[in-house]
């Protein structure tokens, strides 16, 4: 029994690693991430152009990064390892490639590829070179063979970026109110791209729900529905609940009975958060307002209005459930209400605000030139090391995104098991200064999940955890292979 049991954990420990999961997020930020991020910012458009061009804009296609590589004095370009990176105090990094083009009059001028920066490479992911060596080529470029690997060397540094603990975005949550006239409290954070827009349902004394997002505060919760689309009462109310009818909806609807066709809600509602042009103006900027900020997770085009009407009419339901008692109230220490975001996620929103102020840099440079009367080539313009020396030195100071800060850390190296407790480390958002007994109890879906003795002391005890050594993290899938699962098991889609 003993020598089976060494068998499978042998085979087990050569076919995985500690860090796996961290590994596998880096990889897919930058096969999948990457190229969703520069899809986000495909065409940018200059305000000023030459006076002779009718439009131009600026597409961004294609972006990979090759294996790590460093340039000499002398301009000849080579393969670099981990061990010679360390030993010089140079970044382990790779470059990246884009492939841009410019459109005049939409006619396709010029296409290039250019190098746009360097990406550090995490050491044993796709990208390392270390990538699928045996024990003895490993000893043969002077790394340790025991090595997990999942960190970046960072100007001759080997630093990790810490795992950040997050509520789940697009999920949605009641909870019980301590402040405030509303009882109960219904959240969600909808997240797409570059958004992460919170959502508020709530009850006020007068018996009516209000939902607030981005510039909305407090809109009547029917009143939105009904904008969307969703327009009959009876349809509304069957949405909301099929088996049995509540008075609290009923309330709701009878107060808005007067409202018949989506213009009017509309116009309602632009009045009631202060637009005060024109009715077609009012309408129009209402329009942009729920297409882009209310749920822009479920679509931000005019297609997909009903759908969020359909969500809202679902938690408006798991709303009234919750308080009338017939549901329980979320708890947001449960660890399925979490989400842990890891080296990947992390690389994203860098990458993401990094991108954006390079494209700012290219449109200053652009118009600075055209404003001299020149028209210039967009290669000449765009300086490749503004978005690497933006990322080097986020992940050299651990300064993030959102004003974060101990983001990536200097590796801690006094034996073994403290490195990769370490490299396992989870950091809550949450402020050490205020109280949070809640948040840093155990809880029992931490079980397996979580090292339930490993925290430190003082303030930031049960802030800052540690994952069981060998916890496996799994990473999002494609929405369509859910959807696809869901129509095979029986479940049919509305039309």
């Amino acid at each position: 029994m003993l020598n089976y049991s060494y068998l499978l954990i042998k085979k087990y420990f050569d076919e995985n690693s500690l860090v796996q999961s961290d590994i596998e997020s880096f990889n897919e930020f930058i096969e999948q991430e990457m190229q969703k991020i520069i899809e986000e910012s495909k065409d940018v458009e200059p305000t000023i152009i030459p006076p002779d061009v009718e439009s131009f804009k600026i597409r961004l296609d294609k972006v990979w990064v090759t294996k790590p590589e460093i340039t000499e004095a002398d301009g000849s370009k080579r393969a670099i390892f981990p061990v010679e990176a360390r030993l010089r105090k140079i970044t382990y990094s790779a470059p990246i490639y884009l492939e841009v083009s410019s459109h005049i009059n939409d006619v396709q001028r010029e296409s290039f590829t250019t190098q746009i920066g360097s990406l550090p490479i995490m050491l044993h992911s796709k990208y390392c070179h270390l990538y699928g060596l045996n024990r003895d080529q490993l000893i043969e470029k002077g790394e340790d063979p025991d090595e997990q690997g999942g960190y970046f060397v960072i100007n001759g540094t080997e630093r990790v970026l810490v795992t950040m603990e997050d509520l789940a975005s697009n999920n949605f949550i009641i909870e019980k109110s301590t402040t405030g006239i509303s009882k109960y409290l219904g959240k969600l954070f909808s997240e797409r791209g570059p958004f992460k827009i919170p959502h508020t349902i709530e009850r006020l004394k007068n018996g009516l729900f209000y939902v607030s997002f981005t510039r909305v505060r407090r809109a009547p919760l029917i009143l939105i529905i009904k904008a969307l689309g969703l327009l009959k009462d009876e349809e509304i109310m069957l949405q909301i609940s099929d088996k049995k009818q509540y008075d609290e909806v009923l309330i709701n609807l009878f107060e808005y009975v007067s409202i018949k066709t989506e213009d009017d809600a509309m116009d309602f509602l632009s009045k009631l958060i202060g637009i005060t042009q024109t009715r077609e103006i009012r309408l129009q900027r209402m329009q942009e307002i729920l297409d882009k900020y209310l749920l822009p997770h479920v679509g931000t085009n005019k297609e997909d209005r009903i759908y969020k009407a359909y969500n809202l009419c679902k938690m408006l339901s798991k709303y009234v459930k919750v308080s009338r008692g017939e549901a329980p109230i979320d708890n947001k220490d449960h660890y399925m209400n979490k989400r842990l975001k890891m080296s990947g996620d992390l690389l994203a929103d860098l990458f993401r605000m990094n991108l954006k102020v390079l494209i700012d840099d290219i449109l200053y440079n652009f118009q600075r030139i055209v404003k001299r009367g020149k028209f210039p080539s967009i290669k000449v313009i765009i300086r490749d090391k503004l978005l690497t020396s933006r990322i080097y030195s986020s992940m050299a100071t651990g300064n993030w995104v959102g004003g974060r800060k101990g983001v990536s850390q200097r590796i801690q190296r006094h034996n073994y098991l403290d490195t990769l407790s370490h490299l396992q480390r989870v950091s809550s958002p949450l402020s050490n200064t205020q109280e949070n007994f809640a948040a840093r109890e155990l809880h029992p879906t931490h079980i397996g999940r979580l090292c339930p003795s490993e925290t430190p002391e003082g303030v930031n005890i049960g802030l800052k955890k540690n994952l069981a050594l060998m916890t496996s993290v799994t990473s999002k899938i494609p929405s369509q292979e859910v959807m696809n699962i869901l129509i095979n098991s029986g479940l049919k889609p509305i039309k």
